[in-house]
């Protein structure tokens, strides 16, 4: 009997998948040229040495929970490996468009590439080299998603199934971080917008996708992957609200980007927007400083003052009692759909902490 990896040792079971993968790729990559295996070995770098693996994992317990069907658990495997690579993807184009220097605690991909420029003293500018191999390495990550996915060894009937929440989520992350800069540039104010960006750009892709993946791929019923959309949804709204509150009160340390870095950015989340509606109301003098340096100031003094009036606001209270009751009703969700006892013993876990505050 075939072996069946347990959804704890998903993460290290995916990593050897991907080293597979880009093993198998290594020999066309040289024929190109040595300064592309230069390049592809970033992109190597940032998915085989870094990352919590979450979305394989909410693959994997989505095809656990729907059964199995008749599907080889190598290449549903294989399957839900492919997804570092869409993460890999929207990471590296979402460092350039956000200009953040560090991504996990090390340099992004597009200031490796611009350090790798000046150390080679090649002509040109090293910014712009940097960003344009990153943009092309965070292109080439798509493109590998799709190759691992189509190659994976899944039966042409399980494709056929997870051909919608496929091709669903890999619009909605695009399509949210085209909303999110959108919103950003206009100095949108919008809660409901920026529930908008938290839905597409992080919660369809990171839980509700590849749940739902996870199940069709098995051949699971629509109530049971609606169960699941339900679960993903909820949890994974309450996944960015808890982001959003470590952009702008996180310890470096911990999430391994700058503190304050949604600040600097300019983020439009829906903290910003709760925040807003509040000073306004109560420190209307903070309220326009607020708006006056919100992505528009790198002082470390400057963005511990914007810090400081969003907590006075009171709005970091009002998300966390909204994460509270995502998180809530996400596992009422889960609980509906009654499956087996140790996968929603385990997406409970996954829900909690992926939810939970981290200092």
């Amino acid at each position: 009997m075939q072996n069946i990896p347990e959804l704890a040792d998903i993460p290290g079971a995916v990593r050897e998948e991907l080293a597979t993968f880009l093993d198998q790729r290594r020999e066309q990559v040289a024929a190109i040229g040595a300064p592309v295996t230069k390049a592809v070995s970033f992109l190597e770098s940032f998915v085989l040495d870094g990352g919590k693996r979450v979305r394989p994992t909410y693959a994997w317990a989505g095809y656990l929970a729907a059964g199995r069907g008749e599907e080889d658990p190598a290449a549903m495997l294989r399957a839900a490996a492919s997804l570092e690579f869409i993460q890999a993807c929207a990471l590296i184009h979402d460092d350039i468009i956000d200009a953040s220097n560090t991504r996990r605690g090390n340099p992004t991909v597009h200031r490796g590439v611009e350090k790798l420029h000046r150390e080679s003293e090649y002509l040109g500018d090293p910014e712009f080299f940097g960003t344009s191999v990153a943009i092309l390495v965070g292109d080439l990550a798509l493109v590998y998603a799709e190759d691992m996915f189509q190659d994976s060894g899944l039966s042409a009937a399980a494709l056929h199934r997870a051909r919608s929440p496929w091709r669903g989520m890999r619009t909605e992350v695009i399509g949210g971080q085209l909303l999110d800069i959108s919103l950003e540039a206009a100095g949108s104010e919008s809660v409901e917008l920026a529930n908008s960006v938290n839905r597409y750009k992080t919660a369809a892709y990171t839980i509700e996708r590849p749940l739902h993946l996870g199940a069709a791929i098995a051949g699971a019923s629509e109530e049971l992957i609606a169960a699941f959309r339900g679960y993903g949804h909820d949890i994974g709204i309450a996944y960015q609200l808890r982001d959003d509150q470590l952009g702008v009160f996180g310890d470096p340390a911990v999430t391994g980007k700058p503190a304050g870095d949604d600040l600097r950015e300019g983020k439009r989340t829906e903290l910003l927007a709760l925040a807003l509606h509040r000073a306004d109301e109560s420190d209307p003098q903070a309220a326009a400083t607020l708006r006056k340096l919100i992505g528009r100031t790198s002082d470390p003094q400057e963005l511990s003052r914007l810090a400081q009036i969003i907590a006075d606001s009171g709005a970091p209270e009002e998300i966390e009692r909204r994460i509270d009751a995502l998180t809530q009703s996400g596992l009422q969700h889960l609980h509906a759909a009654q499956v087996d006892p140790a996968v929603t013993e385990t997406l409970e876990q996954l829900a909690i902490k992926a939810t939970a505050r981290r200092k």
